[in-house]
């Protein structure tokens, strides 16, 4: 197996077990079984360990001595430190974006925040709710940036679903319409400032959220 088809196949794996975790159908602490996931892809155990390791570079996996790599667990202080990161990464991410934005793409991206705000189940909802800062975002040119706004937005996406999943009701997300009138109107810095409390509201209800790491199983 070539080099390049390993690294193929190992982002396959990593994006399946990330919608995973995500999702909740692996559990914070379980167990990532090496020899189960190479049958099931039908592949070796040396794509499976890269995959292992961009999920641990993105905050979903973790590795332990003597037990393996297991689904990472994660505390209410952590919720906090992901969102603070984001509001930051992101606010400098639509300052450099802004100047860029042309009439289609907040044409595109009202569309997004609306499909949201008519979602029928927090899947769709989550998924037009990506889509709307990365429409947003990308113009800003800056691919590093914009892979580690990416991968905090992935492990965001998996405290809100663990915390919604049992009590999700549709709702019209006002902060994206603010976002999307202030940059209609050229006001950059208010746009700003909106996304930036926007992202930081997933900090602002602690009780969602373990307060201690949850027990790994």
């Amino acid at each position: 197996m070539s080099t390049t088809t390993e690294d193929t196949i190992a982002n396959r794996i990593s994006r399946v077990l990330a919608d995973r975790i995500i999702a909740g159908t692996l559990e914070p602490g379980a167990k990532l079984k090496q020899d189960r996931i190479a049958e099931e892809f039908g592949t070796s155990h040396v794509p499976v360990r890269e995959a292992f390791r961009r999920l641990e570079a993105q905050g979903l996996a973790v590795s332990e001595a003597r037990r393996g790599v297991r689904v990472a667990t994660f505390s209410a202080a952590e919720v906090e430190e992901v969102a603070r990161m984001r509001s930051v990464l992101e606010g400098l991410a639509l300052r450099h974006a802004a100047p860029h934005l042309t009439s289609h793409i907040l044409d595109q991206a009202e569309a997004v925040a609306r499909a949201g705000d008519n979602a029928v189940d927090f899947n769709q909802q989550e998924e037009a709710n990506r889509q709307f800062h990365r429409l947003l975002l990308a113009p800003c040119n800056m691919p590093r940036l914009l892979a580690e706004i990416d991968d905090l937005h992935m492990i965001g996406s998996r405290f809100m679903y663990i915390a919604e999943r049992a009590g999700w009701t549709p709702r019209v997300d006002l902060d994206h319409h603010a976002i999307l009138r202030h940059l209609r109107m050229g006001n950059v810095n208010d746009a700003v400032h909106a996304l930036e409390r926007h992202v930081l509201r997933l900090a602002e209800k602690p009780n969602r959220f373990p307060r201690k790491r949850l027990a790994v199983l």
